[in-house]
C-alpha cells in the first residue's frame, strides 16, 4: 500500500484510510464527511493526528499511514505503515482494560487512563505493513 495523497478518504469496505508520512511540511484536510462525524486530519512526516467531531482518535509520532481503520464500542482495528518505530496514542472508553494484538499476535493487556487514551509503540520500517487489533475486555 502507500501513503494516501487525499489525505483521508473512505474505502469501498466502509473503513477509513490516513496519512501521509512522506509530506515534509504539516499538511491538514477539515471537514471530511464520514458516517455522518466530521473529520479532520493532519499530517506529516512528525505526526499524523486524526479528529472526529473535534475530539482526539488517533495520533502518531512520527507520523504514519493508517489503513482500513476500523472503530466500533469493543474494539479497533487497522493496518499501519511508517519509515520508522512509532509511538500510536488512540482515544477509547476511559478507565477499561484491552487487549492488545499486533500482527494478530496477542502482546497483552493494557488499562486506558482516566481521558481514555491508550499508547503504543510499534516496530515500522519502510514497505512494512502491521496490523493492530485493540478490543475491549
Amino acid at each position: 500500500m502507500a501513503v494516501i495523497d487525499e489525505l483521508i478518504r473512505e474505502e469501498e469496505t466502509g473503513a477509513l484510510s490516513f496519512g501521509n508520512f512522506a509530506l515534509a511540511t504539516k499538511t491538514k484536510k477539515d471537514g471530511f464527511q464520514y458516517q455522518g462525524d466530521s473529520y479532520k486530519i493532519k499530517t506529516f512526516r512528525e505526526i499524523t493526528k486524526l479528529e472526529r467531531n473535534g475530539m482526539f482518535v488517533y495520533e502518531s509520532v512520527p507520523g504514519t499511514v493508517v489503513h482500513d481503520f476500523r472503530a466500533t464500542d469493543k474494539a479497533v482495528n487497522f493496518v499501519v505503515e511508517g519509515e520508522e518505530d512509532s509511538q500510536i496514542t488512540l482515544e477509547l472508553e476511559a478507565e477499561k482494560e484491552y487487549k492488545i494484538h499486533i500482527d494478530k499476535v496477542y502482546v497483552g493487556k493494557m488499562k486506558t487512563n482516566l481521558g481514555g487514551k491508550l499508547n503504543l509503540s510499534v516496530e515500522l520500517e519502510p514497505a512494512k505493513m502491521v496490523d493492530i487489533l485493540v478490543e475491549k475486555i
